[in-house]
Parts: structure tokens; C-alpha cells; sequence
């Protein structure tokens, strides 16, 4: 694998005046999406039993009440309790393009961007990986692998290591880029992102 020397990144894209706030709102929006809200409790209607009432409404010098499912009763349905629900949230197409070409401006400015003529192994092994990240000095960082389609030796190398994450050009998305220390690319997976970006 040879390192790339000189090439030019768009400033369109990997230059640009940053928003903070749209980076805020991507990265927001991605979180939400990642929330399950599978969560579900039963109210008084759907705890099994409490079809009578427990004792009659006067006479007994008890409080009056109505089913033993009420929410004050052992055993009885919870008020107001969480129910499934979608966090999902959405953003508009503008804003989504700007997020992601700050997050790759903030990338590109620390540079921590490494660009290589192409990303692959000749056997899977994770200790193939690792050298070839050795190789780049970013073993011990969290690298985000873009490449313009995703070879079977890196992916089987790479899914035992922690700190790589691995995706094509298409799924790059704000809370990846922020959270990875380097980003390591091919130039096709680079030509894409432009395209996609412009």
C-alpha cells in the first residue's frame, strides 16, 4: 500500500466555513436515531384480573375502591409509564450536506485525513492490520476505514480490532467522523464523497 502524496482535496468541501451548530444538530439527530424506545409498561387496563370491586363503596370505614389493578396496589398497573415510542428525528437535506463538510473541514484541518492509493490485504488477519495501521502511526487511534467498496480480507481483519470502523462512502455520516481520530481513505472513496457532496 502506497501513501498518497499529492492530491488535492476539494475545498468546497474539505474547506469551508464550518457551522458548529449544524454539526450539534446532525450529531443530535444521529444519537436519536440510535435510541430504541422499545420500553412498554402495562396500565390498569391491560394487568390481568381486578374485574370486581374489592369491598362496597360505604360501610366499611376503608378508603373506597375500585379494582385491586389501580395503580396504588401491589401488583396493579403503573400511571403514566413509558410507552414504545420513535426518537427518531429529522433534518433537512441542506443541512445535513453542510454538517457532514464541516465535520470533514474540522477533520482536514487537523489533518486527520490520510489518503492512500488503496486500502488492501493479501490475507485476512488481524495482524495484517494492525501492521498496516502501524505503518500509518495510528495503531493505538479510533480510524474510520472509507473505502470505495469494502474488500472481504479487510473486513475480516479489521472487525476484531476495537478501534476500526469500516463503512463505504454512501453511509458517512457526522457522529462516525467526530468520533473517529483519523479517518483512513482511498482516493475512489474520496472522488465519491466529492461527487456526493458538491
Amino acid at each position: 500500500m502506497e501513501r498518497v502524496k499529492d492530491i488535492k482535496l476539494s475545498k468546497e468541501i474539505f474547506d469551508i466555513e464550518t457551522n458548529d451548530n449544524v454539526v450539534r444538530d446532525a450529531i443530535q439527530v444521529a444519537m436519536s436515531g440510535l435510541r430504541q424506545g422499545t420500553y412498554k409498561v402495562k396500565t390498569r387496563s391491560e394487568v390481568s384480573g381486578g374485574g370486581r370491586k374489592p369491598w362496597r363503596q360505604k360501610g366499611t370505614g376503608r378508603a373506597r375502591q375500585g379494582s385491586i389493578r389501580a395503580p396504588q396496589w401491589r401488583g396493579g398497573g403503573i400511571a403514566l409509564g413509558p410507552v414504545p415510542r420513535d426518537y427518531s428525528l429529522k433534518m433537512n437535506r441542506k443541512e445535513r450536506k453542510l454538517a457532514l463538510k464541516s465535520a470533514l473541514t474540522y477533520k482536514a484541518r487537523d489533518k486527520e485525513i490520510i489518503v492512500v492509493d488503496k486500502i488492501s490485504l493479501d490475507v485476512p488477519k488481524t495482524k495484517e492490520m494492525v501492521k498496516m495501521l502501524e505503518g500509518l502511526e495510528i495503531a493505538d487511534k479510533k480510524v474510520l476505514i472509507v473505502m470505495n467498496e469494502l474488500d472481504e480480507n479487510i473486513i475480516l481483519a479489521g472487525r476484531n480490532l476495537q478501534n476500526i470502523f469500516m463503512m463505504e462512502p454512501y453511509e458517512l455520516n457526522v457522529l462516525d467522523i467526530i468520533n473517529a481520530d483519523y479517518i483512513l481513505a482511498d482516493v475512489a472513496a474520496i472522488k465519491l464523497v466529492e461527487e456526493a457532496l458538491k
